[in-house]
């Protein structure tokens, strides 16, 4: 399949992007600083938690990912590899799931910002954060707003992006900085003892941090959904993965034992962590605006991630193939922006819906973890897919394939046990995803939104994929049935 801004009519896409495009982009999709505050919770214990999810999610992931943009380096990444292991039907279904899997996170980003604005603003209006009037407003006004600025064009939206990204930096190592300065001149606010550092693994509020951590890792997918555009795509995927790797495990686990020098675990907040933090680090340091400009960046950082998940994920049905499932009318390009605006505005009101749903009938606070959840299990289903598809590409490739024996040193058992090793964590982390909060008010509804919301999304996408291979073939029966063919 060619692969253009508008199908079968412009050019080649040109291969742009090298080993520190790619870097960086693996660093931008995985890394989420909002993570380090619901890690740092758990306390002491959580720096051990990202040790486990790295080894059992992120190792094995990395070298899937490594093996099957090799075996299939073109532009389409999961959904070619799903599509060639399992059929065309499943290739759809993780390529369906893993674009509904971003709406679903769009309404936790903008919740997050919401929040963040709030703790910047001050003590006086920190009483509408949960207020579903005011994260309403707030959410919809972001989400549009950055929709039309993408509908204007890259040209235009771009530069909301690289100040997420400039921010993202700043605010990095604000963390790093002021938890070493805190540390350094105080001690830390948390003691460490060797046997905090032990997870709790029968405590559920234990499992259900553990497979967020896990959704933290995920995003090595998203570069070889790119392939046609890298150049000399396996080996600049290989090399992307090892560095990204290692700065991606040292901001999380670094950036988690600043959080806990600062504060105690208990007075560390879901969404407002790093800010309440480095106000506490502020004050410690007599720099009372520590933790405002914390906020303000943090705000900017999840503005411009934003602004980038927006305008990919609208690319989505074009990079995964689904444009002959879903109405032509997605794949129409702006007369004068040349954009997807027809895509992009469907992707809006979609996730205005979700967004509306789920915080209706629940706090802000429970609705945050109800759609983190959702995204984590909908993510958690499509690599489920990803590592499947390994052993069953290999084994019609031979035992003896050079090519994956390169990638995953030790022979074909190896490369099975990589796979398992990755279904199972995945797996585990898909059910736990699921389980209600402790002391959630409603924990039978939260359940039914989140495993109900997961069913709904595999359920639509077989329904659409049943009419588009229905109206497919009575397409083809009538060309047939046409005099002169």
């Amino acid at each position: 399949m060619k692969l253009d801004s508008q199908p079968g009519n412009g050019p080649e896409l040109r291969r742009a992007l090298g080993t520190f495009d790619l870097v960086l982009l693996n660093i931008a999709a995985i890394v989420g600083l909002r993570w380090l505050s619901t890690a740092a919770q758990l306390g002491p214990a959580s720096l051990t938690l990202w040790v486990i999810a790295f080894l059992l999610f992120f190792v094995p992931s990395a070298l899937t990912v490594q093996e099957l943009s090799s075996r299939i380096p073109h532009v389409g990444g999961l959904y070619r590899w799903t599509q060639a292991a399992f059929g065309d039907t499943h290739g759809f279904l993780a390529g369906w799931a893993y674009w509904l899997s971003n709406l679903v996170f769009f309404p936790s980003l903008l919740l997050f910002v919401s929040g963040i604005v709030l703790h910047m603003a001050g003590t006086s209006f920190r009483s509408l954060d949960e207020s579903p009037l005011y994260n309403g407003i707030f959410c919809l006004a972001l989400l549009w707003f950055v929709t039309f600025l993408n509908i204007l064009g890259l040209r235009r939206a771009k530069w909301l992006q690289n100040i997420g990204g400039l921010a993202s930096i700043a605010v990095g190592a604000q963390v790093l900085i002021g938890g070493a300065l805190a540390w350094w001149r105080f001690g830390s606010a948390t003691q460490v003892h060797a046997a905090e550092l032990v997870p709790k693994l029968q405590s559920l509020p234990t499992l259900n941090t553990f497979a967020i951590l896990i959704l933290a890792f995920v995003g090595l997918e998203l570069g070889p959904i790119l392939g046609d555009e890298i150049r000399n795509s396996a080996r600049t995927i290989r090399r992307a993965i090892l560095i990204s790797g290692v700065v991606i495990t040292i901001i999380y686990v670094a950036g988690t034992a600043s959080l806990l020098v600062a504060l105690p675990p208990d007075q560390i907040g879901v969404i407002s962590g790093i800010p309440e933090a480095m106000e506490a680090t502020g004050q410690r340091i007599g720099m009372p605006m520590f933790g405002v400009v914390a906020a303000a960046l943090l705000a900017l950082t999840s503005a411009g991630g934003l602004g980038a998940w927006v305008a990919g994920t609208a690319r989505l049905p074009f990079v995964m193939g689904l444009g002959h499932y879903l109405p032509g009318r997605l794949g129409a390009i702006h007369p004068r922006y040349g954009t997807p605006h027809i895509a992009l505005l469907v992707q809006a009101a979609a996730t205005s819906i979700v967004l509306l749903a789920a915080i209706s009938g629940s706090t802000i606070h429970e609705a945050y973890l109800l759609l983190i959840d959702m995204t984590a299990a909908l993510s958690c289903a499509v690599w489920i897919y990803i590592f499947a598809a390994l052993p069953v590409l290999r084994r019609r490739a031979g035992a003896t394939d050079e090519t994956s024996l390169a990638l995953i040193p030790g022979g074909p058992r190896v490369g099975w046990a990589v796979a398992w090793i990755g279904v199972l964590a995945t797996t585990f982390a898909t059910i736990v995803s699921l389980i209600p909060p402790s002391g959630s008010a409603h924990p039978t509804l939260f359940l039914l939104k989140g495993a109900g919301g997961c069913i709904l999304v595999f359920a639509v996408g077989l329904l659409i994929c049943h009419r588009g291979r229905s109206r497919m073939l009575l397409a083809a029966a009538d060309a047939r049935a046409t005099p002169g063919n």
